[in-house]
């Protein structure tokens, strides 16, 4: 029994089915057999904001185990499938990047042994680190042209496919883009990113791997570069038309008209992480890319869980901070509180390295005087990341005045003048 809730090109194209449903359960369970799917409804889309790299769709599941499984006992599954775009721009924009490849990769390898490094190296009982990720319960992926299939009951062969747990279901929440992230919401971002931080550190440190060569199909700088170039210099024009009818920013239209020349270069240079402390980065981190929960027990902080990994790359941490902290937050937080939340970054990451016995001072050399030079490089490549997305700030008035303050703040402490960046 199904129950499409709303007409949805991607469901049209590929109906979810029960038998297909079924093989997903199956998988989740690790069974064989013995499910029997009573009920579920099919909705297109689950989360507020914007995701150009994925059709989606959510369903609910109503199920229940035969014969000798807890047989009669009723359960249900919220789970969210990710397919490709069916715009046939986007769809060749995501397949020809890898974007759905990376992110099927970053649960199905990254995950799992950033799991394996975190038990054999973290004892039991020394503090959490929750890698604050959805559950995935199923993928598939089929690059262009081939032939092959998973399953006889899998969509058309071309399709990737990534299903996760819905978390709306746990009482996760998206964020308000308008408004920004509260203080809150904020340090629960923090929070979570810094585990994957530090435990890819860990993990490159105290297995002696190089994740570049480990995990081949994260966004290499040049393919990275090429991608956002292409998205600023779609953007730039729509920012310059944006501001030469705001009075007042002739300073920072000049200042943006001589980086336009060197984004590229801008970009290449910051994508590179700086040794010993590169390491597995979002690369998109902002708060479209977060769910978030309020908890009874914490005063401020909320969790956090962090979604969408196709850009995950091998970078330096600061580029998702600065990401963060100027596409996200009110601008009066930002101002006010930026030290404060690289301090709580600073200390998390190097608690969390001590835990696998790596002291990021004694052992890499860092320090927080280093991590803040390298955030103030991080914020020219998260400004440019945000042109890249201006459309999604202009005809939002808050977004814009972020946005303004932003610029109007980076030209008064000297980072649109390129001082040591070329």
């Amino acid at each position: 029994m199904s129950d499409t809730e709303e007409d949805s090109t991607c469901s049209d194209s590929w109906p979810i089915t029960e038998d297909w449903l079924i093989e997903v359960l199956k998988k989740h369970h690790e069974v064989r057999s013995g499910i029997k799917i009573t009920d579920f409804k099919v909705k297109q889309g689950c989360q507020d904001g914007v995701n150009n790299l994925s059709d989606i769709l959510s369903v609910s599941v109503v199920y229940e185990f035969e014969k000798d499984i807890k047989p009669g006992v009723s359960q249900s599954l919220d789970i969210v499938i990710k397919l490709l775009p069916q715009d046939p721009f986007s769809r060749y924009f995501v397949t020809e990047a890898q974007f759905d490849l990376r992110e099927i990769k970053f649960y199905t390898s990254i995950l799992p042994d950033l799991l394996a490094f975190q038990e054999q190296y973290i004892p039991k009982g020394v503090g959490s680190m929750v890698i604050s990720v959805p559950t995935c319960f199923y993928t598939q992926y089929a690059p262009i042209g081939s032939n092959t299939t998973t399953s006889p009951s899998s969509p058309d062969s071309t399709e990737s496919i990534l299903v996760l747990e819905d978390m709306r279901s746990l009482g996760y929440k998206g964020a308000n883009f308008t408004t920004g992230l509260t203080l809150g919401q904020t340090e629960g971002a923090i929070r979570a990113i810094v585990t994957i931080h530090a435990l890819s550190l860990g993990l490159k440190i105290k297995k002696k791997v190089d994740l570049n060569e480990k995990y081949p199909f994260l966004f290499q700088t040049t393919r990275a570069t090429e991608s956002y170039q292409q998205l600023v210099e779609q953007g730039m024009p729509q920012l310059t038309k944006f501001l030469e009818h705001k009075p007042g920013f002739e300073n920072e239209l000049k200042a943006l008209s001589k980086i336009r020349p060197k984004t590229k270069f801008l970009i290449e240079t910051l994508l590179q992480p700086i040794e010993p402390m590169g390491l597995i980065t979002h690369t998109d981190f902002w708060c479209n890319n977060l769910l978030f929960r309020s908890e009874p027990d914490e005063e401020r902080t909320d969790s956090c869980t962090i979604l969408d990994w196709q850009m995950v790359t091998y970078s330096r941490p600061t580029n998702d901070l600065a990401l963060l902290l100027i596409s996200s937050i009110p601008s009066n937080t930002r101002r006010q509180h930026t030290s404060r939340l690289l301090d709580l970054y600073y200390g998390a990451l190097k608690s969390y390295c001590l835990k696998m016995d790596v002291d990021i001072e004694a052992d890499l050399g860092y320090s927080r005087n280093k991590m803040e030079c390298e955030y103030r490089q991080s914020l020219l490549l998260a400004l440019l990341l945000c042109i890249g997305s201006v459309d999604i700030a202009i005809g939002n008035a808050a977004a814009e005045q972020r946005l303004l303050d932003v610029l109007r703040d980076f030209y008064e402490e000297g980072i649109l003048s390129l001082e040591g960046y070329v």
